[in-house]
């Protein structure tokens, strides 16, 4: 199957106004995370694994402690495509419901 495309700026902008807290800079997605504890940001970043390996897309992240840092963007695309959105979609979905 073919890789996705680079988005263009004006896409991406619009991509955002449905994904509160995703920044674009640096030609990529960023999310900044709070949990209530290290368990909590764990069992977010072991669910998002999973999507991950569903979509064959892969966050650049960092934790410590209940802090999570998100990066997203397409290496082989060169910029953001429509799986850094998808990803970011998702983590939103499982972010319903727990404290952040």
């Amino acid at each position: 199957m073919a890789r996705p495309e680079r988005l263009d700026e004006a896409q991406i902008e619009l991509a955002l106004h449905d994904l509160p807290g995703w920044r674009f800079r640096d030609n990529a997605l960023h999310r900044e995370l709070r949990f209530d504890d290290f368990i909590s940001a764990f069992g977010f970043m072991s669910a998002m694994a999973l999507v991950s390996q569903t979509i064959d897309h892969h966050p650049e992240w960092r934790n410590v402690y209940n802090r999570l840092e998100i990066v997203l963007n397409t290496h082989d695309a060169g910029g953001v495509t429509v799986l850094d959105l998808e990803w970011a979609r998702r983590a939103e979905a499982a972010l319903v419901g727990r404290k952040h």
